[in-house]
């Protein structure tokens, strides 16, 4: 029968005793089990704990300290109380050596109630007469303490009586059993030599030689200068009360301890715990930075791929342009050898001639000005082109910077965290004080040191995020004059030109209702339903989106079209496929474009290609249509 199906709720100190028998007398019947192997013991009523694997001596002060424990509740006191019992009484006497905490304990003498003057202290009489007269008492003392020095005697004190011309000394011993040894075996000394208080007490004692013995309570209750002495510098005592006091020392001392040890066990664990969850959510932190990294540097190489695209194409057209123009100079080089061969075969007309050479001179100069042009051109191409690289290489140069800063900024995180974790432990273990204070100093030394990097890097982080973000704000708003001016300039035939996203394509919408609305209306009906759907796909209350999670990462979701939406069920019901399709594109659109605000925005498109054109697509594009003008009027 386990103890969990004991008594739930708690007891009351006054029950602490019985309950404390109960536990006792279930541990000897055997109900509950102590011994986990042969030299291993667990403790019964702590199941939960994780270790569970003690020896007798350490299973014996864990349930003393948590018996003498006032913060813990009655019924667990008492239950540790009556294992405690039980391992003392029962258990420890199965054992080759009894389990016992040792306490030194010096031999008492044979009556325990018998009373001692504490601190210890021995009696002196009939000191010699070069001791009773020296002038300086101190030096007396010292000589009589050397003479004593076996019995290690912490002070002597010489009594003396004018009036009957009587000298003793005080001899005092130190307070712990040692003393009291001490004092024994200064006692024993004179009774062996007959020089006892017995001795002393004789009414024809000899007067040859000191007398000793240990103070008691006759001494302590005495009327002359000996009693007076003792009764201010001591008091009576009994061993057995000694004892009894060491014991009850001991006893709190080791609760004390016990309790301090469970302690600061849990909070190492709860210190453990913490450190795992800080290395786990750095860990995760880290995993995040490097899917960051490699998606940031998939769009850096696309980047790098469209531009070298863009340089390699025009860099191809001017070849081609050079080529035309060598040829139209070719051209009028040969008609120039003609006509000055037309010239002197045949007698033509000297005006004629002249103005045909006058005529040839100006479109040569014609020609040679637009070559010069073209060239300059070419230049400021070149030149738009190496500026462009240079930007970009100068935004791909900052983004490795703050890729290098998050990535050092991250290790001083957690090299901080783990410094922090390593201090908090080393705080709560106590050995090798001085070893342990020199790391922490170097720790903390370490940990200053790591704080300033990080804040410098925490800066530079921030001004290369300032500069990014001017960068960005500098090609939005190049990117929205682009825009601008191309709704201005590009008609509706351009293979490069200005989408509203989220706009309803009106033509593949009235084109798919053509046929179903044909019947039962005419062009007003088809206008109708075309300005509705717009309308329908601005409401913010019509949210017909679902979310999904990508390749099974929580972290990776997208929004698709919910298709059993009631809305687009009935149109595809009612207006068909295409019609349907056509309004899941421009909701996608305005979903990804402007999902807060529900209308269109403009943005560069490739009407050709059907996708997102980028500010090098739309710079070739004009440089194409600029050059095909420019031929034309040639």
């Amino acid at each position: 029968m386990d103890h969990s199906s004991a008594e739930e709720s708690d007891i009351s100190d006054s029950d602490i005793v019985e309950y404390k028998e109960k536990a006792c007398a279930r541990l000897r019947s055997g109900k509950m089990k102590v011994k986990n192997g042969e030299n291993a013991f667990r403790c019964p009523f702590c199941p939960g704990k994780k270790k569970q694997d003690y020896n007798l001596k350490d299973l014996l002060q864990h349930a003393k300290g948590i018996g003498a424990a006032p913060n813990r509740k009655a019924k667990v006191r008492a239950t540790h109380q009556g294992l405690a019992k039980y391992l003392e009484k029962d258990l420890a006497s199965s054992l080759e050596k009894p389990l016992q905490i040792v306490v030194y304990k010096p031999k008492t003498p044979k009556n325990e109630e018998e009373k001692f003057v504490w601190p210890w202290m021995g009696i002196v009489v009939n000191l010699p007469p070069e001791l009773k007269f020296i002038e300086f008492p101190r030096e007396s003392e010292d000589r009589l303490r050397a003479q004593f020095s076996r019995f290690r005697p912490l002070q002597v004190t010489i009594l003396g009586n004018d009036e009957d011309q009587t000298f003793c000394a005080i001899i005092k011993f130190a307070k712990e059993w040692s003393g009291l040894n001490d004092a024994y075996a200064f006692e024993k000394h004179f009774v062996v030599e007959q020089y006892g208080k017995a001795d002393w007490n004789k009414r024809n004692c000899r007067k040859d030689d000191l007398y000793g013995w240990l103070a008691r309570s006759d001494d302590y209750n005495s009327p002359g200068p000996i009693g007076i002495h003792l009764r201010q510098n001591g008091d009576l005592r009994t061993v057995g009360d000694l004892e009894r006091e060491g014991l009850q020392k001991t006893d709190r001392r080791v609760a004390y301890y016990a309790r301090k040890i469970e302690e600061t066990n849990e909070h190492m664990r709860e210190l453990e715990l913490k450190h795992n969850q800080s290395a786990m959510k750095l860990q995760r932190m880290m995993e995040e930075e490097d899917r960051l990294v490699e998606e940031h540097n998939k769009k850096i190489q696309k980047m790098q791929n469209a531009a070298c695209k863009s340089s390699r194409k025009i860099i191809n057209e001017n070849l081609r342009l050079h080529g035309e123009l060598e040829t139209k100079r070719k051209q009028i080089d040969r008609r120039c050898k003609q006509l000055q061969e037309l010239a002197t075969k045949s007698n033509m007309d000297g005006s004629k001639l002249e103005a045909a050479k006058e005529k040839n001179a100006k479109e040569n100069g014609l020609l040679n000005l637009a070559t010069l042009k073209q060239k300059e051109a070419d230049k400021k191409l070149l030149q738009l082109v190496e500026k462009q690289k240079e930007e970009t290489d100068a935004a791909l140069k900052k983004l490795t910077d703050l890729e290098a800063q998050l990535a050092s900024k991250h290790r001083l995180e957690l090299e901080i965290e783990q410094l922090r974790g390593r201090l908090e432990v080393m705080k709560h273990m106590g050995a090798e004080e001085d070893t342990k204070l020199e790391e922490l100093d170097k720790m903390r030394e370490t940990l200053e040191e790591k704080d300033a990097e990080i804040e410098g890097i925490e800066s530079l982080n921030q001004t290369l995020i300032i500069k990014e973000r001017r960068t960005n704000d500098e090609l939005e708003d190049a990117k929205k004059e682009l825009i601008s001016e191309l709704q201005k300039m590009l008609g509706a035939r351009s293979s490069i030109g200005v989408k509203r996203m989220g706009e309803l394509d009106q033509k593949a919408f009235l084109s798919a209702c053509k046929e179903k609305v044909a019947k039962d209306g005419g062009k007003k009906k088809l206008a109708h339903l075309c300005s509705e759907w717009e309308k329908e796909i601005r409401q913010p209350d019509w949210h017909p989106f679902k979310v999904i999670v990508v390749d099974g990462q929580a972290k990776m979701v997208q929004e698709i079209i919910q298709e059993d939406d009631e809305k687009l069920q009935a149109l595809k019901a009612e207006l068909g496929q295409e019609a349907h399709d056509a309004v899941v594109k421009a909701l996608l659109e305005m979903n990804e474009y402007n999902p807060s605000g529900r209308y269109p925005l403009p943005e560069l498109w490739n009407f050709k290609d059907d996708r997102k054109a980028s500010i090098g697509d739309v710079a070739a594009y004009l440089v194409k249509q600029w050059k095909t003008h420019k031929k034309k009027h040639t």
